[in-house]
């Protein structure tokens, strides 16, 4: 398989290139390696006649990549997971790059490397060198790329090969109107006059063996967007670190960009005042010279630009390991016996995991000692070398919240960076300790913060901002913290509407809802044994309150008991990261987003993932819900998650939830608008057995599934006011398989209420029936009247109408019930037994005979007024 990818955070350059590549390799996949500038982005959304066939990164097995094309990069810290592939035998790399090569680049087997304005240009005059033609569509995105890195064909760095490219485009129909509204607008005659001057003044010069830019100027008057310039110069120079320094009357700015790890930028100009992170920072200094500042940053970059470091200078050799065999219960004595808190687990001479004491602790707990460390450890962690920067190893340790990185010579488990070795070598000079402390679990986790008040004034009504204002207020008049937290918080950084408000209470949380309930006019409703409450407004809005809290299992899929805690401890016993946000309400710190457990990073990698790896041994229901998240949020289930769910299924951990609690979670699956891929999902896990040992997904019964998604949106539109159940029409779609007494033995299991259930079977045997006797009609070619339709579908719930619409194969009887549902379910007749009295007819079974004959005739049209229906019944009364 040929693949054509690009770095990460592509811009134009990238996806121009990648289309010419394509034609260079037509049955290759283009895949980006990460994500976009949020200028390719916004062409995406708004150019959707651009349409480009590209698969995505968590669509690709890589194991099946033979060749892989690289544009416009040539190291592989920037291409993401395809990095993991390029030592695997056989792969062959061809890059095509305009930047200048450099050691530690990928050895490319072919391709081309040379410098000129853009990537694009290189594959551009070879279509054009072996006289291929193109669309206009890919004209016009490769002209993209090449406007963008040539600065419109204005950059010093801009050769006439580019030029050349670029008239070859235009003539094979580039659309430079295109071109004009999404590449960067063209320098101002000042900002280019800067430009020149800083590059003129450009120096390079080496602190520890890094190369490290420095440019400067002083003008009279102020320009701006010197980012822009500072961006510019990195690019067209290939910098990997850059120092603008301008000084404009009383003030200096600084700009710095950075591609060099060991050197943060961000950390550099906090000295200054300034501010960023570590790859793009700036500052403003007043009443200083350029000069001046340019001295003070000579200084400072000796003083904090740290040496290239590696995993080897560190790494801790040789490293106690695990068998892979090796049970829960003996994990423990190694553990204790070498006093360490986990241990990387070999199959053989291949490390294949990590297990921690914790974990192990906890399956101790639940009985599960005799089962092998295998089933629980952690299977996905980073695989450093030798050579792999600290500042990588130190990046994944802090916001994977992991202890150690394994070091790896090949396949060979060579070392072990641990969180130890990491603060020795952060701390110089620190008392050294001699125990090796491997846990993945037991850390002190570090809190992120981040003020998302423009997010609220974005997505919320100012009625939901001044409550929850209103609810830090009450915080702070009890002297309690106060955070809305859950789902809401969730759906909040998606921008996706949500207005269940969860808030927990550091401390008594019926108390707090009591008093802001009597300031604020609202009623309570309180649950002492599990410590929460609602506030209930005049209007009927709620808020659930409740006392953070933690909680423990007694037995796999037991309910938890629960006991009072600590915010930290109360996220920490959610279902996913994605849920353990809170947001602070307490005035001094509103709109304060704090994430213990890396929420945050996995909403941005839309990825789903559980706490710990007992998690679904505790509460295997989660195992519907990370299903059902996965579907709601278009996410994914990460691979170490999904394999806890795969073992929790082996283990037969969800036959032991009770029916009720199982229900509960189909019935949230099926009231999704649409639940199909969900449904799919359980059965690939093979959940559907849960439900009944005989419940599999058919094509059939999968038929009726997609009919009655059809025919839910169709009722949905007709506005009729009548109130659908849809996840009863899914739910008997999905059963629809299964015989009465299996219908009746899966309500049984799923702990329907007895009189509902019973309603349920003889309603289902009912619609069954009438499909039956529809199918039939319609296959003898007879004539339908609309009382006969009536007739037999009267009585029928708006649910098992719906069923039996998308049960059905058969047009007609869609129709039929169409038919019903939409005006004969709604026709009456005027008279009543009342009149059939006046008219003389003793009180008997006639009564119901005649009025149903009357009614068939309204139906049929027969009759159209209460005097017709009068003659009508009288007529049938005289028959006698």
């Amino acid at each position: 398989m040929d693949v054509i990818t690009t770095h990460v955070n592509a811009d134009f350059d990238c996806l121009g290139a990648m289309v010419a590549a394509k034609r260079l390799y037509p049955d290759a996949l283009m895949v980006f390696s990460g994500s976009q500038e949020k200028s390719v982005r916004d062409f995406f959304l708004k150019s959707s006649g651009y349409a480009l066939d590209f698969t995505r990164l968590k669509d690709l097995d890589l194991s099946c990549v033979t060749r892989l094309i690289i544009v416009d990069c040539q190291h592989s810290s920037r291409i993401g997971r395809f990095a993991e592939i390029l030592n695997k035998a056989g792969l062959e790399v061809h890059i095509y790059d305009h930047h200048p090569s450099s050691l530690g680049d990928i050895p490319p087997q072919g391709g081309t490397i040379r410098e000129c304005g853009s990537s694009t240009t290189i594959l551009v005059k070879m279509l054009m060198a072996q006289g291929q033609s193109v669309t206009a569509v890919e004209a016009t995105l490769m002209m993209l790329g090449i406007y963008e890195d040539t600065g419109n064909l204005t950059f010093p760095s801009t050769t006439t090969d580019d030029y050349h490219a670029a008239a070859w485009l235009l003539e094979q129909g580039a659309n430079l109107n295109t071109v004009a509204d999404f590449v960067t607008q063209e320098l101002t005659s000042p900002q280019i006059a800067l430009l020149n001057t800083l590059l003129q003044s450009l120096e390079t010069f080496s602190v520890n063996d890094l190369d490290i830019s420095l440019a400067h100027a002083t003008v009279d008057y102020y320009i701006g967007d010197i980012a822009v310039l500072a961006h510019m110069m990195r690019d067209m120079e290939n910098l990997g670190a850059i120092f603008v320094v301008v000084g404009m009357g009383d003030r200096v700015y600084v700009v710095a960009r950075s591609r060099i790890p060991e050197v943060n930028v961000g950390k550099i100009l906090r000295e200054f005042g300034g501010g960023g992170h570590a790859t793009a920072a700036s500052a403003t200094i007043r009443d200083r010279s350029a000069i001046e500042v340019l001295t003070d940053l000579r200084q400072l970059l000796h003083k904090m630009v740290n040496p290239k470091r590696s995993a080897a200078d560190l790494m801790s050799s040789p490293v106690k390991t695990l068998p892979l065999a090796t049970t829960i219960a003996e994990a423990r004595e190694v553990l204790t016996r070498y006093n360490v808190n986990a241990m990387p687990v070999l199959d053989r001479d291949r490390m294949v995991g990590i297990i921690s004491r914790r974990i192990v602790e906890k399956a101790l707990y639940h009985g599960l000692g005799n089962l092998p460390v295998g089933e629980y450890m952690h299977t996905e962690y980073l695989r450093a070398t030798p050579d792999t920067p600290i500042s990588e190893i130190q990046d994944y340790i802090v916001t994977q919240h992991r202890r150690l990185v394994p070091v790896f010579d090949g396949d060979r488990l060579s070392g072990i960076v641990t969180r130890t070795d990491l603060l020795r070598y952060m701390y110089a000079g620190m008392q050294q300790q001699n125990d090796a402390v491997y846990d993945l679990a037991r850390e002190k986790l570090p809190v992120r913060k981040k003020d998302v008040l423009h997010l609220m004034a974005r997505h919320l009504p100012k009625r939901t901002v001044q409550v929850l204002r209103d609810l830090g207020g009450a915080g702070d008049s009890l002297e309690l913290p106060v955070y809305a937290v859950g789902g809401f918080v969730r759906d909040l950084l998606l921008g996706n509407e949500n207005s269940d408000i969860d808030v927990s209470v550091e401390g008594d949380g019926i108390f707090f809802a009591e008093t802001f309930a009597a300031r604020y006019g609202c009623r309570v409703k309180s649950h002492i044994k599990f410590g929460t409450a609602v506030i209930v407004f005049p209007d009927g809005f709620k808020i659930d309150v409740a006392s953070t809290r933690l909680e423990y299992y007694e037995t796999p899929g037991a309910l938890p008991t629960v006991e009072r805690s600590s915010l930290k401890m109360d996220l920490y016993r959610r279902d996913f990261t994605i849920n353990t946000l809170a947001i602070r309400l307490n005035s001094a710190d509103f709109a304060l987003l704090i994430d213990y457990f890396g929420a945050y990073r996995d909403l941005q990698e839309k990825s789903i993932r559980v706490l710990h790896n007992l998690s679904f041994v505790e509460d295997p229901t989660r195992v519907f819900r990370a299903i059902r998240f996965e579907h709601r949020l278009n996410f994914a289930i990460a691979r170490h998650t999904e394999n806890l769910i795969k073992n929790a299924i082996k283990m037969g951990f969800l036959e032991k939830v009770g029916g009720r609690r199982l229900l509960n979670e189909l019935m949230q699956i099926f009231k999704h608008s649409d639940p199909i891929g969900a449904i799919q999902r359980m059965a690939g896990f093979g959940l559907l057995r849960f439900i009944h040992p005989d419940l599999v997904l058919t094509t059939e019964n999968l038929r009726v599934i997609e009919e009655a998604k059809k025919v839910i949106t169709w009722f949905d539109l007709l506005y009729l006011g009548q109130r659908v159940e849809n996840w009863v029409v899914y739910l008997l779609a999905l059963t629809s398989s299964l015989s009465d007494d299996r219908f009746w033995k899966m309500c049984t299991r799923l702990a329907v209420s007895e009189h509902y259930r019973e309603k349920l079977i003889e309603l289902r045997i009912h619609g069954e029936q009438v499909l039956e006797v529809m199918e039939r009609r319609v296959a003898q070619h007879e004539p339908v009247v609309p009382s006969e339709i009536y007739f037999w579908l009267a009585g029928l719930t708006p649910e098992l109408l719906l069923y039996i619409m998308a049960k059905s194969g058969n047009d007609d009887v869609k129709k039929f019930v169409s038919l019903y549902v939409t005006k004969l379910q709604h026709v009456a007749s005027s008279i009543t037994g009342n009149d059939l009295k006046a008219l003389g007819l003793p009180v008997g079974p006639r009564y119901r005979k005649i009025l149903d004959r009357v009614l068939a005739a309204r139906l049929n049209g027969e009759v159209l007024t209460r005097e017709e229906e009068l003659q009508l019944a009288t007529r049938e009364i005289d028959q006698v």
